[in-house]
């Protein structure tokens, strides 16, 4: 029973410093464009496949100067 009166308090200070970095978050921005990093994650492997490629037409470009 004793520990109660510590574990209380201890969440509602946990609970409240949740809630005001959540609000923290929403204010300065932190969920305004949520479609921009979900889409970036499926089009990166797509830019650096074309990075590799052309890196490697390069070298190839490099190692044939009369083609």
């Amino acid at each position: 029973m004793e520990s109660l009166y510590f574990l209380v308090p201890c969440a509602l200070v946990f609970i409240g410093l949740a809630i005001k970095v959540l609000f923290w978050a929403i204010n300065n921005g932190q969920y305004d464009n949520l479609d921009t990093e979900a889409h970036r994650i499926l089009f990166d492997a797509d830019k650096s496949k074309k990075a590799q490629s052309q890196a490697a037409a390069d070298t190839s470009d490099d190692k044939n100067p009369h083609a």
